[in-house]
């Protein structure tokens, strides 16, 4: 437990620095988003909700699989934490002691692996927040979805630079 306090006390550090940089002003964005579809005609608004429908749906499973990846990241830290005992030990014996080396390793990776998730968000809502959308409605709506989908290929590293970080097996 005392590896989940360490890992939690550098996320909750992270949350406090992330948040103050990541607000997004809706108001203005909808406002000018307004004024630019209001010069727009009939067949632009037209293929502007079909890619706003497509990117929708695309969104939509993106944002599931980011929820499958962070409730899989709850679920092995539980699945990790349950067997403590049996590598735990291992770690008085010189023969067996690696095992429970690696294991110590291992935790502290999955620890840490939630403070790479949170600099993963922070990036995301950094690079949505830098986005200019009264320009061009169209590549703001494909750079969202460009940015989502990094957001979804990074959380999928996060575990194994994590383990790459601490040098856990």
């Amino acid at each position: 437990m005392a590896v989940f306090d360490i890992g939690q006390s550098v996320v909750a550090g992270a949350a406090g620095v992330i948040h103050g940089t990541t607000n997004i002003d809706i108001a203005s964005t909808l406002d000018t988003m307004r004024t630019s579809m209001e010069a727009m005609g009939v067949g632009e608004l037209l293929g502007l909700a079909i890619e706003t429908l497509v990117i929708s749906l695309c969104l939509k499973i993106m944002s599931i699989l980011i929820t499958v990846i962070l409730y899989g990241r709850m679920i092995e830290i539980y699945c990790t934490v349950s067997i403590a005992p049996i590598p735990i030990a291992t770690m008085s014996n010189r023969e067996w002691g690696g095992i429970g080396t690696n294991y110590l390793k291992g935790l502290f990776a999955l620890a840490f692996q939630g403070f790479l998730i949170m600099i993963c968000v922070g990036i995301y809502a950094v690079l949505i927040n830098n986005m200019i959308i009264a320009a061009n409605i169209h590549s703001a709506l494909f750079s969202v979805a460009a940015y989502t989908v990094i957001l979804c290929f990074s959380l999928f590293k996060t575990g194994s630079l994590s383990k790459s970080l601490f040098n856990a097996h």
